[in-house]
């Protein structure tokens, strides 16, 4: 199992500084030589010089079924057009790195359901310090076989929530609609465009892609080609 890196910043060089601890095999893709001159002589890990969102330069990583690719270079596009060549390479999980909050939406129409936004999420931290409240981590609330699911509304889906086709052991959390958060009951309509959150099973995931029928750009896509 590798760990293929996008980027070599701070975080990435962090993230990847942790997992070599933990015996790890690492791999960093970053396309500015003098950073990884400065950084090899502290990371035992693999280096490739070139753009990580070249599909060629990927291919050389030659990911697996069980390889993870983060993205986190510091420019949005360029990580959101990796991950999306990364998902197509065949990558096990794809993150991504994006700073400005008005590309989640895109993120998660595109399919990208590991997207981080580091910068909120600090900044959410830091204000619920200084309020004097504790926080804990995501990850604590969801354990065992617990997954959360998102996805945004297209046409096939605006309706009641619960004619939703929704496997057994899965239920809508809440709903972001322009900016605000919705906690639903049973009588809760869907809109075009709604951001959907839910907690499942995480042997449920694939299923519930295939039960929403869920297409990019809300078309779909009649060629025989699959991408």
């Amino acid at each position: 199992m590798k760990a293929i890196f996008v980027g070599a910043s701070p975080t990435a060089i962090m993230t990847a500084r942790s997992l070599l601890t933990r015996n790890h095999e690492v791999i960093i893709v970053e396309k500015n030589k003098e950073i990884i001159d400065t950084i090899s002589a502290e990371l035992d890990c693999g280096f490739l010089l070139g753009d990580g969102s070249k599909p060629s330069l990927l291919r050389e990583t030659n990911p697996e079924d069980e390889d993870v690719l983060y993205c986190l270079t510091g420019h949005d596009q360029t990580n959101i057009i990796a991950s999306l060549v990364g998902r197509s390479l065949g990558f096990h999980k794809v993150i991504t790195k994006i700073e400005d909050p008005g590309y989640e939406h895109i993120c998660i129409e595109l399919g990208l359901e590991a997207t981080i936004i580091p910068s909120r999420t600090i900044g959410r931290h830091l204000a619920d310090m200084f309020e004097g409240r504790d926080t804990f981590e995501l990850s604590t609330m969801f354990r065992y076989e617990a997954s959360t699911y998102s996805f945004v509304a297209q046409e096939k889906h605006i309706g009641a929530m619960n004619e939703l086709p929704l496997p057994k052991a899965s239920r809508v959390i809440c709903i972001y609609r322009n900016e605000k958060l919705i906690i639903p009951d049973e009588s809760q309509q869907i809109e075009l465009g709604d951001e959907i959150i839910i907690i499942t099973q995480q042997k449920n995931l694939e299923a519930l892609h295939a039960q929403l029928d869920l297409t990019v750009n809300n078309e779909k896509d009649d060629s025989p080609e699959k991408h």
